[in-house]
């Protein structure tokens, strides 16, 4: 739900092309602001990272899902050569290198860099130097950017979703938590850590006034046990902030983010932000192959004439597998 880290790990036999793609990537999204690009060199590190085996050619990684001609031209000059002249272009330029160095600051996304640069801001230690350019959430990424770029291991996740659920459920216990993303896929390592939220007593026609005392109950419960450090934002249905073991005095600070959903659309969210995305993108498409539209919120039947009907009750993720005869996966099992 935060700013996505590129796939990694040392084990990743591919980690190499990885870096690269996930660089190109960067440059697309911070510098071009071209989406396609951006996402098409992420799911290509995405790939290569899931591959068991080293890559030995561009034809071979071409057979993957992801990897088309122009990126394995690319894997070629790189195995051939150990550089990227694309990548060496965009090194050698200091606006580039500048605006890319902005944006590992949560809360800087290309346009607010730009801005940085054109007023002469150019590299991280420019900007100890001008904090009054800043915002809250940007102060707080600048404060703790070393931490918020290091992966948090999967025993420390789980040892802050048992905190999490154990002081929550000793006030309530008819709150349903779970942690989603790459950690609920079952990896090793996650970049932060996404809590979806929901009760029994809120649903989608709920007043607004119980889902935002719903949400703001458990934050204040947290910062009073001293789960949660710091607030980036706070709305109705999602808070962005700051969290550590209570129990670690020398931590390092984690982004965590907590979303409330409606009790009826719980499990539709638990899919969506498990993902992978890939994953999502394959059973959103099957779905609507199938005569159904699915999304966050609600799965719902298409008439003859492609206009959604009345969302369809699900209790479970299973339940949507189900109704658009898609074969279930474990979340493990989401990852393309």
């Amino acid at each position: 739900m935060s700013k996505r880290k590129a796939p990694s790990g040392e084990n990743n036999p591919n980690h190499d092309f990885c870096e690269f793609l996930s660089e190109l990537a960067n440059y697309e999204r911070n510098v071009n602001r071209n989406v396609y690009k951006y996402n098409a060199y992420r799911k290509a590190a995405r790939t290569l990272a899931d591959y068991p085996t080293r890559i030995k050619s561009g034809e071979e990684a071409r057979k993957l899902n992801g990897i088309g001609e122009k990126i394995a031209k690319k894997i070629d000059e790189y195995l051939q050569t150990g550089k990227l002249k694309k990548l060496e272009n965009i090194r050698s330029d200091d606006v580039n290198v500048a605006i890319n160095e902005l944006t590992r600051i949560s809360g800087i996304g290309p346009a607010k860099a730009k801005e940085l640069v054109d007023a002469g801001i150019k590299s991280v230690n420019d900007l100890y130097k001008h904090k009054d350019k800043l915002n809250h959430h940007q102060l707080i990424g600048l404060r703790y950017l070393e931490d918020f770029e290091k992966k948090i291991p999967r025993k420390e996740i789980q040892e802050i979703e048992d905190l999490i659920k154990k002081e929550v459920r000793n006030v309530d216990s008819e709150y349903i938590i779970t942690i989603c993303g790459s950690y609920r896929r079952g990896k090793l390592e996650s970049g932060d850590i996404d809590v979806l939220l929901t009760h029994p007593s809120y649903n989608s026609s709920e007043s607004p006034k119980k889902k935002t005392k719903l949400l703001h109950d458990v934050v204040k419960l947290l910062e009073k046990k001293n789960i949660i450090t710091e607030t980036i934002s706070l709305g109705d249905t999602k808070f962005m902030g700051v969290c550590k073991l209570s129990k670690n005095d020398c931590f390092t600070a984690r982004r965590l983010d907590i979303r409330l959903t409606p009790h009826d659309q719980y499990y539709c969210s638990v899919l969506y932000f498990t993902g992978s995305d890939l994953f999502n993108q394959r059973m959103r498409a099957h779905a609507q192959e199938h005569g159904f539209t699915l999304n966050e919120y609600s799965l719902r039947k298409l008439d003859a004439a492609g206009v959604p009907g009345d969302t369809l009750p699900v209790s479970s993720e299973k339940d949507i597998f189900k109704h658009i005869n898609f074969p279930y996966k474990k979340p493990e099992e989401r990852d393309s």
